[in-house]
């Protein structure tokens, strides 16, 4: 196998598409259908496919109200502006699932948030962090960026 295609239902396929889009910081297009759309790299490779729920009898994609979504799916993107993307994603969600840490098995940085269907997204960097970013091991999550600890501290006095 050379590649995949990674298909997910939505419920509105131009606005998970302008969504996504942001994230990856691409310049916004139309998706090639209403109920079709496809992420591309500048390579053309293909990122994520987005499909309408029920435009087709494809068995998994008929409705979100026979699973849920995202059960089971973790949308896993690597980049390679992290930083950039960072401050996309803040300005896409209210909120991180995940604030940006170094993850202890890829010692990468990353986070993770929800797109507009619920669905988990993580961004990873594709390089490893530079010597002098210091972090600290979370005992519930790996590794916390010391740039972070005031931020999640914040967010948990607010619950």
């Amino acid at each position: 196998m050379k590649r995949t295609w990674t298909i997910i239902g939505v419920r509105d396929v131009p606005a998970s598409f302008k969504w996504y889009q942001s994230l990856f910081g691409q310049p916004e297009t139309a998706p090639g259908h209403a109920y079709w759309g496809q992420i591309l790299d500048t390579d053309g490779t293909i990122l994520l496919c987005l499909h309408q729920w029920g435009a087709h009898d494809h068995p998994s994609l008929m409705s979100p109200h026979e699973g849920t979504p995202g059960n089971g799916l973790l949308l896993f993107f690597c980049v390679d502006d992290y930083e950039v993307a960072l401050k996309r994603a803040r300005a896409l969600v209210e909120r991180f699932e995940e604030e940006p840490h170094v993850n202890a098995n890829t010692q990468t940085w990353e986070f993770s948030l929800r797109d507009p269907d619920g669905y988990y997204v993580t961004i990873s960097a594709f390089s490893l962090p530079q010597q002098g970013q210091s972090a600290r091991r979370r005992s519930d999550k790996g590794l916390q960026p010391t740039k972070a600890r005031g931020r999640v501290k914040k967010l948990r006095e607010r619950r």
